[in-house]
């Protein structure tokens, strides 16, 4: 496979850019940078729409990090004053300061549609069983637009396509084994689970404060999570705080701390050790979720008293009474829109399988990435490419730096430019450790998975 493979080459037809994220829009700036026309579809109501969910948390990484390059030649054109580069921006700066603005650069503005939201993509008038003309033909998109009448269907023709959509839609279940916990779906269960990162101390303090809470996951949307409830426990002393995670061990977890490249990466992660060493946060080890059963208050009762969850395998008898379940167990790429386009994704990871060896959450440290763009996220269906959260698949150790680097390389190689990919150098997360012996591995730094706020959700 090769980053070569053929593109429609209508100059009238736009690249399609999916999502109005970070990612997404500088997709758009680079393009424009080489001459070429974008046409970004975003689901939301605005720019920034998954991030705008998760505004209250802190990114680890400054804003050195977090801008794109072609993005900010943009701004700076129009009189934007950029941010101190050392600041760590919360999610709600990286949208207000960086994002919006972005969008009204009229030419971002003028290429940008909102709530519009991508059903399906192809390619031609056939569906992929069929090889005849299809490198020639371009791709169809399958468009469901939110318009003051009500929703319609649209179909839009482009000549490449860039799929930035993220995957803070798709979050993955709490059941240990890639399905649904028994009873997780149950109508009276539902109430009790939150998503990935809710707002702890802000705008749905009183569902946490004074209750018992149960957060199952170990990467850095757990912890953000944690450490908020555990600033919340200190304030209201009834607020009771518990942490599962599958393993025996919550190291990893804990990161690099001290040694970590980005301190403020590494300070999540001695915070959180302090906590649990100081009795705030109960950890429970060795505990992935088989089961969620409401709990009603009596016999009578109309309303759940809480959810039984079991941890644990079937039979273990381990059980916790709590009154919310955050689910902070990651995310997972949304592909049955891609259906019909020839895709070759990792069996695992589900990323390009050029790129799926080098983020493997079981051996991979985020800051050892190696800078990757078109040659590596090239699909047999020339024209189009995975990019951002959604190229990494099931992985979390996404980073915005990379993200940019992907963009900058598929618009230099759309447009016939130099699309070698340039070193980042990325800070290191200061861990290395892994259940495999040094003989098995490769001789990669092996880390903490980093989250994905830089771009998505979970820090």
């Amino acid at each position: 496979m090769s980053a070569s493979t053929s593109v429609h080459s209508d100059p009238a037809l736009p690249i399609v850019v999916i999502g109005a994220g970070p990612v997404g829009l500088a997709a758009a700036a680079h393009l424009l940078e080489h001459g070429l026309e974008p046409l970004i579809l975003e689901a939301g109501d605005d720019v920034g729409a998954a991030i705008r969910q998760w505004g209250h948390i802190r990114l680890f990484s400054p804003w050195r990090y977090d801008l794109d390059a072609a993005c900010t030649r943009l701004l700076e054109a129009a009189d934007w004053a950029p941010p101190r580069p050392t600041a760590l921006p919360w999610g709600r700066e990286l949208v207000e300061d960086y994002l919006q603005p972005l969008a009204q650069v009229p030419a971002i503005r003028d290429r940008l549609r909102t709530r519009a939201r991508v059903l399906a993509v192809t390619r031609g008038t056939r569906d992929k069983t069929h090889a005849r003309g299809r490198e020639s033909s371009p791709f169809l998109l399958r468009v469901q637009e939110q318009a003051d009448e009500g929703p319609r269907l649209v179909e839009i023709r482009a000549r490449a396509v860039i799929d930035a959509s993220g995957t803070w839609g798709a979050p993955n279940p709490a059941g240990a084994a890639g399905l649904p916990a028994l009873g997780e779906q149950d109508p009276a269960v539902i109430p009790h689970l939150t998503g990935s990162l809710p707002d702890v101390l802000g705008t749905e303090r009183e569902r946490f404060a004074g209750r018992r809470t149960l957060v199952v996951g170990a990467g850095h949307s757990a912890i953000n999570t944690l450490l908020d409830l555990a600033q919340l426990a200190r304030q209201d002393p009834g607020t009771e705080v518990h942490w599962a995670i599958r393993g025996q061990d919550p190291s990893r977890t804990y990161g690099g701390r001290d040694a970590d490249g980005l301190p403020a990466r590494g300070m999540l992660g001695t915070r959180l050790q302090r906590a649990v060493e100081s009795g705030v946060i109960q950890l429970h080890l060795g505990a992935p979720v088989h089961a969620l059963r409401a709990a009603a208050q009596g016999a009578a009762a109309e309303e759940s008293a809480g959810v039984v969850v079991e941890l644990g395998e079937e039979g273990s008898g381990r059980r916790l009474l709590v009154d919310s379940l955050v689910t902070a167990t990651g995310f997972r790429p949304e592909l049955e829109m891609l259906r019909e386009l020839r895709l070759e994704l990792d069996p695992a990871v589900e990323a390009p399988v050029r790129l799926a060896p080098l983020i493997d959450p079981e051996i991979h440290s985020c800051g050892t990435v190696p800078a990757h763009g078109a040659e590596v996220l090239a699909q047999p269906e020339g024209g189009f490419f995975l990019v951002g959260m959604k190229s990494y698949g099931r992985a979390p150790t996404f980073l915005l730096a990379t993200g940019y680097e992907q963009v900058r390389s598929i618009a230099a190689h759309l447009a016939g430019a130099d699309a070698a990919a340039r070193d980042l150098a990325l800070p290191e997360t200061g861990v290395c450790s892994t259940s495999a012996s040094v003989e098995e591995l490769e001789p990669v730094m092996i880390g903490v998975p980093t989250g994905v706020q830089h771009g998505r959700a979970g820090v």
